[in-house]
């Protein structure tokens, strides 16, 4: 007797799932959901949310967020991030102010866990959309995040 009532149980949890599969394709959303890579590398858009690797955004002047307080390097459980950084005198106070030389970034070594984004207090650095990270040199991987020349925007203090 439990013979046809394991069968019984099965067919109705197979009905089951296969209903929600069903319901799904019915009430689903129109359009394609499969991307067509690389043949539309032009309109690709990736989510929100996807992790490709870490940026410093910078504005038209050349300037960022950073203030080079290091909490991102501190967070980091890899070691993925360096900043290298001195302190200057202002010559309008007198007073020293961490200036930022580099902020390095090592791609290859990064696990993609977002807690150097999510432990930077000015949101300096972000994720960015960038998934076509293969190279043949792996010393391309290393980045530098602030560009040449760049500067802290004013009213930032660490």
């Amino acid at each position: 007797m439990s013979y046809f009532s394991d069968i019984y149980k099965g067919i109705k949890t197979l009905l089951t799932g296969m209903s929600v599969t069903g319901g799904y394709f019915i009430r689903a959303r129109k359009g394609v959901i499969t991307q067509q890579y690389p043949d539309n590398r032009e309109t690709l858009k990736m989510f929100d949310r996807f992790r490709g690797e870490v940026v410093m955004p910078h504005n038209a002047d050349n300037r960022h967020y950073c203030t080079g307080c290091q909490a991102c390097e501190i967070a980091c459980p890899n070691g993925s991030i360096e900043i290298i950084w001195d302190r200057v005198v202002v010559p309008e106070t007198g007073k020293k102010k961490k200036e930022i030389d580099k902020h390095i970034y090592h791609l290859a070594m990064c696990t993609m866990c977002g807690l150097c984004i999510e432990a930077c207090p000015t949101d300096a650095i972000v994720w960015a959309q960038n998934f076509e990270n293969s190279v043949y040199d792996r010393s391309k991987l290393t980045k530098i995040l602030n560009q040449p020349g760049s500067s802290v925007l004013d009213g930032i203090e660490d």
